[in-house]
């Protein structure tokens, strides 16, 4: 907003009354110097133009509009946190335009926002956007799924493999276990194909698979496959998401 003033100083008292914020937490631009004419009297008021510094929080949000705008999404950014950490709830008549697939599009967008929020910042404040609430829901399922190997780790004594996740996901597996009595999990791989394995803590032998004869259709038969089997998907796929910025585990 402009306001204007016999001085600069004038202008900007009146410009921080009005918008009731204090100097240090203001955007001040002068806009025109005052000027004087014959016998000193004022031929032209000062302006000047203020506006209240936007927090780290509000930036990300302002980015984040800035974003829905440019890609003609009806969604909207909301702060929901700032101190520790900042939360941004997205509001849109279309979750799946702003999650994507396992989150991948949320992802990027709380990547962006982050790098947002944290420049010219010397301590790293973590960012959340969230969308119908899609993080904790995405938790609880990996969750579930931890104590589902955990328990299928137990009993056939070997190896599970997860897909590859984030950082912040591959914490989730392995607090969800951390006090497992019997199984332990660490992670591997390199990014962005970084993964869980479930090991078990008492190894079974497993025992080979017999050959058939010719004439039986079973002859050379496979293993059952198992979406989580560590001998079929000996490399873990591409996808994962991000619940929010992490170090890296």
């Amino acid at each position: 907003m402009e306001f204007t003033g016999k001085t600069v100083e004038e202008a900007v008292n009146a410009g921080l009354e009005t918008l009731k914020i204090a100097k240090e937490d203001a955007i001040i631009t002068t806009i025109e110097e005052p000027v004087k004419g014959l016998f000193g009297k004022i031929k032209t008021l000062a302006r000047v133009e203020i506006s209240k510094k936007l927090t780290d929080g509000e930036r990300a949000v302002k980015f984040l509009e800035g974003v829905f705008d440019k890609l003609e999404l009806e969604a909207k950014a909301v702060l929901v946190e700032e101190g520790e950490k900042i939360i941004i709830n997205v509001i849109t008549t279309n979750s799946a335009t702003i999650i994507g697939y396992r989150g991948e599009i949320l992802d990027s967008l709380q990547n962006l926002a982050s790098a947002v929020a944290n420049t010219g910042k010397r301590d790293y404040i973590r960012v959340v956007v969230d969308c119908e609430n899609y993080r904790q829901k995405r938790e609880e399922t990996l969750i579930a799924l931890a104590h589902k190997l955990e328990k299928k780790a137990t009993e056939q004594g070997r190896n599970f493999s997860l897909e590859a996740m984030s950082s912040y996901e591959r914490r989730v597996i392995h607090s969800a276990l951390a006090d497992s009595q019997t199984v332990t999990t660490m992670s591997e791989g390199k990014e962005p194909n970084r993964f869980v394995v479930i090991v078990p803590n008492e190894k079974k032998e497993r025992k080979p698979y017999a050959k058939k004869g010719f004439g039986d259709k079973k002859y050379g038969a496979k293993p059952k496959k198992s979406g989580f089997s560590e001998e079929i998907r000996k490399k873990p796929s591409g996808f994962g998401t991000f619940l929010g910025n992490s170090l890296k585990d």
